[in-house]
């Protein structure tokens, strides 16, 4: 495994109407994803995470600071490493 760089994102748990979570995070807009299951929901908000910074970095944007909502919810701190060229 290569260099790498380390962020961390507050992500917002949501009870879903039909079950399970849905997971936003403020300082990534659109960025959107579910789980079955709290632990299903942090899996998928790193995978999610991920594939977001990726994006960013493939087009040459900048990764944003962390937000913290303005709004009351359950929250947590997702950590995710990126492999540096």
């Amino acid at each position: 495994m290569g260099p790498s760089e380390e962020y961390t994102f507050t992500v917002l748990f949501e009870p879903a109407e039909e079950g399970g979570y849905v997971v936003t995070c403020p300082a990534l807009p659109g960025l959107v994803t579910e789980g079955d299951t709290l632990e299903e929901a942090r899996a998928m908000a790193e995978d999610a995470i991920r594939a977001y910074l990726e994006s960013l970095r493939k087009d040459g944007l900048p990764v944003p600071a962390d937000k913290k909502p303005a709004l009351p919810a359950v929250q947590e701190e997702i950590r995710v490493v990126l492999e540096t060229a």
